[in-house]
């Protein structure tokens, strides 16, 4: 009768307790590699600042910044390299939140915006801007946005049947960006040379025509649809755990997920508007951050900030690490690529689907 009345040891934590101890333990880890990854975009911001055929010192960078005139440093920093920084910045906090956004959904890390079809649908309509209508500047970037929302809608219509499934939609995805890559390639075999290489921003994402008059429909994209992205993380999150569970936790899947969906469409679409389709910086975002940060939370800001460092940090390595300069979509293919085949590899091994 004592045995059974015998209180439990104090050394003995109640699984609650455990299970607070685990999710503080879990919070602290994440807001840690949240700040990492936060000192690390500013630090590489200002490396792209001072680093390019002359090297600008920290202190000349800052009063440049702050409106100063300084003599050798105001036009290369002020005119080249910043709005070639913030464009790079802001194409990479886009592509992150937009490719984390379709992962998370669709619980699928095969589903960004490069694979399913939707940067490819907007560099088709600027290729064919370009080469057929003899457009070119914001006529351009205006046609892709519209023509990535257009791609995006259809292939979310034609899996829309009896609900939206993520194997069919990255399948359906996959299809359509071929047959667009195909029609890319139409294009550009019966242009001449000279049009030719106008077009070819499209096809690799290149920061080369970085300016001031591309970056406000970039930065007003972000500063709408990023804390929206924000906003339905929490809804996000609980997606992953499948319809019928989301719904019994009282989330509205088909409006959430038609939000997410267009939030994430537009990132991408004015994204590649601005620098072109950035290969893989969606595919490597999201996976690389939930690595970081482990089970459990939201990935959104952390996969905003990867995609910068991202694109930052490949497009001073194509600048000036390999001795000839590289677009930036080059580097970030090279990156990407290995661990889409890995990926692909795996997941035959493991016998599991799309």
């Amino acid at each position: 009768m004592t045995a059974l009345l015998r209180t439990p040891s104090p050394s003995v934590a109640p699984p609650v307790d455990s299970l607070r101890t685990a999710r503080r333990r879990r919070g602290r880890r994440r807001l840690t590699v949240t700040a990492v990854l936060a000192v690390l975009t500013l630090a590489l911001l200002l490396l792209c600042l001072c680093v390019g055929n002359t090297f600008s010192r920290p202190d000349e960078v800052l009063r440049v910044l702050l409106g100063q005139t300084v003599p050798g440093a105001s036009f290369t920093v002020g005119e080249l390299r910043l709005p070639r920084a913030l464009t790079g910045a802001l194409a990479g906090i886009s592509f992150g939140l937009s490719g984390v956004t379709f992962q998370t959904m669709l619980r699928n890390p095969l589903a960004s915006p490069d694979i399913i079809g939707v940067t490819a649908g907007a560099s088709a309509a600027a290729v064919f801007a370009i080469l057929v209508l003899g457009l070119g500047g914001a006529v351009v970037s205006g046609i892709a946005v519209v023509a990535g929302l257009a791609v995006a809608a259809s292939i979310y219509l034609l899996a829309r049947r009896g609900g939206v499934l993520g194997s069919r939609l990255i399948l359906i995805g996959i299809g359509v960006g071929a047959m667009l890559h195909a029609v890319i390639s139409y294009l550009l075999l019966r242009s001449s040379p000279f049009e030719v290489a106008a077009a070819l921003r499209w096809l690799t994402g290149s920061l080369n025509e970085a300016f001031w008059e591309g970056i406000p429909p970039l930065a007003i994209a972000v500063a709408a649809l990023g804390p929206l992205l924000g906003i339905l993380s929490r809804r996000l999150h609980i997606l992953e755990l499948g319809d019928e569970t989301a719904t019994s936790l009282g989330v509205n899947v088909d409006r959430t997920r038609l939000l997410l969906v267009l939030a994430a469409v537009g990132l991408a679409a004015f994204a590649t508007a601005a620098t072109g389709p950035i290969a893989f910086v969606a595919f490597l975002a999201g996976p690389i951050a939930a690595r970081l940060i482990g089970p459990g939370g939201s990935r959104v800001l952390p996969s905003a900030l990867l995609g910068a460092i991202l694109v930052l940090a490949s497009d001073e390595i194509g600048q000036f690490a390999l001795g000839t300069r590289f677009p930036v979509g080059v580097v970030t293919g090279v990156l990407g690529a290995p661990y889409l085949i890995y990926l692909l590899i795996r997941t035959n091994r493991s016998g599991a689907s799309l």
